[in-house]
């Protein structure tokens, strides 16, 4: 149990990256050009009305108490009150959290999908022609923008074969797993590039270890070779990678979800920026942080139990 006890002391660790987060986001969002309060109120909007409006949301402070109100609110488990939408942001942001999860979860299962069949049939045809072809396509794949790979899929299967809903998110389980195909198909491709060759080069080494070569002199069939000695010894360097990639990937919602329209925390980033809601900006950004390092934390653990030379 001792290889486990960095799990005692991580979550330490985390506090100085999540006030780190909290400063650079509050100065990030307070250099967004506009008034929020302008910006709420309209152009033809009074002084007056103006002044009550950022009175009312502590927005006339200087900026070292807000973000020590910012601070004490995050302190209590609150992250302050929406300037446009006027309720609470955990309360907000708790009826966005379902479409992201979503999204997510079924990127991740897509690209592992993708990445881990292909990578073996690379690994196990190394140098041949199918090789050559999988690791062509997945370094073509990494130059593709998402945002671009988004439209082409569009077109393609929304509107020259409208096989899949453009965008919205629906209310039953296979609508919603509907509308989310063509989003996570868009992250997927892009993420199981990246793992695919990780995978590939792991997979490649391990069949040539001492350990796939005493499986073989023991009249072990190669097939048996690569799926229980090659491939349980070629995720674990693939795990961190993920955790990273899924790091990424959660930043990388707010462009998704806006091409798509899915009514998640990324979508409701872009319009909190454009509309200048501050503590929706604040409260999403540390959402997104604190996901990232839970992630990143649970890799960690899931290497050491995958294993056990591993220690952290």
């Amino acid at each position: 149990m001792h290889r486990y006890s960095f799990i005692l002391l991580r979550p330490l660790q985390f506090v100085p990256v999540v006030f780190g987060v909290s400063l650079i986001t509050f100065i990030l969002v307070r250099m967004i050009p506009g008034d929020p309060a302008r910006v709420l109120l309209g152009a033809r909007a009074t002084p007056t009305a103006i002044a009550n409006i950022r009175a009312q949301f502590g927005l006339d402070e200087p900026l070292w108490l807000q973000y020590l109100y910012f601070l004490r609110n995050l302190a209590n488990g609150e992250m302050g009150m929406s300037i446009v939408y006027r309720i609470d942001v955990l309360r907000l942001i708790g009826t966005r959290i379902e479409p992201t999860f979503a999204l997510i979860l079924c990127s991740v299962v897509l690209s592992i999908l993708i990445a881990v069949p292909l990578a073996a049939i690379a690994a196990r045809n190394q140098g041949r022609p199918v090789d050559h072809a999988i690791r062509f396509v997945s370094t073509f794949g990494i130059g593709f923008p998402p945002f671009w790979l988004g439209l082409m899929l569009i077109m393609l299967l929304a509107v020259k074969f409208p096989i899949f809903p453009v965008s919205g998110y629906g209310e039953t389980l296979g609508d919603k797993l509907a509308h989310l195909a063509l989003p996570a198909l868009t992250i997927a491709l892009s993420l199981s590039t990246v793992l695919l060759r990780s995978l590939r080069a792991a997979m490649v080494d391990w069949l040539k270890s001492d350990v796939a070569t005493a499986a073989r002199a023991r009249g072990m069939p190669e097939s048996i070779v690569f799926w229980r000695h090659v491939l349980p010894n070629s995720i674990v360097p693939t795990i961190n990678l993920l955790a990273v990639n899924i790091g990424w990937l959660i930043g990388g919602t707010v462009v998704i979800e806006s091409i798509f329209a899915l009514p998640g925390m990324g979508q409701l980033l872009v319009r909190a920026i454009f509309s200048r809601d501050y503590m929706v900006v604040q409260g999403v950004a540390m959402v997104f942080a604190c996901a990232t390092v839970l992630v990143n934390f649970l890799a960690d653990i899931a290497t050491v139990a995958a294993d056990p030379r591993v220690k952290l």
